[in-house]
């Protein structure tokens, strides 16, 4: 198949483009004359292709900036792969994203999973907990006169590696008309997984158990990020991946 991978060069894209080896895959992004925002160089880089997969993210987590760039990327996605015939688009998004309008950031995710739903492409949207890359930034977003504040609501983080993996499974397989959702293997309340990152690293700062910290604006319930019961599993565990 021919596969597009749009966010191609990021992260988790440059991950999914070595999996997908085997398949004809493109690494798609603005270092590569691929723009989302402009639609430059999405007719051409979608012409022929079977399968695209978005793993793109705003350069920017404010509120309004967010929301536009999921919501004109993914718009210009949406049209490119119509008239290209693309047979699957595979989205990456985040698991709670419907669930938690008070976050801008999960807002903006919601509008862009809502977009590729009434597309009518055939379609799966992949739904991640949070990184364990992501801990650190984390941790700065809820630091507050040195001191980290953060929920206890309940997390199943995830490592980059697996997320990879699933998104390429996904890009690999006929597509499942809805959301699938993917989580690590440890359920973890929020503020036990930060502190033990930042305990690993040294890093002196204390995290305070506090129910009513904002996570990117939002309040958590105890199992707000926790994805559905059947969800996969990655294999690599926060222990694991501190060892590393």
């Amino acid at each position: 198949m021919k596969i597009v991978v749009i966010g191609g060069t990021g992260r988790i894209g440059s991950q999914v483009v070595q999996l997908l080896e085997g398949h004809e895959v493109v690494a798609a992004a603005p270092s590569t004359g691929v723009n989302t925002l402009t639609g430059e160089g999405l007719s051409g880089v979608l012409q022929g292709a079977d399968v695209l997969v978005d793993v793109s993210n705003s350069p920017s987590f404010a509120d309004d900036d967010v929301m536009e760039f999921f919501q004109r990327s993914t718009g210009n996605l949406v049209e490119a792969a119509r008239e290209a015939g693309v047979g699957h688009f595979v989205a990456l998004s985040v698991v709670g994203a419907d669930e938690l309008p008070d976050s801008g950031y999960l807002r903006a995710k919601a509008a862009q999973e809502k977009l590729i739903q009434d597309s009518g492409l055939n379609y799966t949207i992949v739904r991640a907990t949070q990184f364990l890359e992501f801990a650190v930034a984390i941790a700065d977003t809820s630091t507050v006169d040195g001191v980290v504040r953060l929920s206890d609501g309940g997390t199943r983080p995830i490592a980059a590696e697996d997320v990879a993996v699933a998104v390429a499974r996904a890009a690999g397989e006929p597509p499942a008309g809805g959301i699938v959702e993917i989580g690590g293997p440890d359920v973890l309340p929020m503020d036990e997984w930060i502190r033990r990152v930042l305990t690993a690293r040294n890093d002196p700062r204390e995290v305070v158990t506090d129910p009513a910290a904002k996570y990117f604006g939002t309040v958590l319930g105890k199992n707000s990020l926790v994805p559905a019961e059947g969800a996969w599993r990655g294999k690599v565990g926060l222990a694991e991946w501190l060892s590393r």
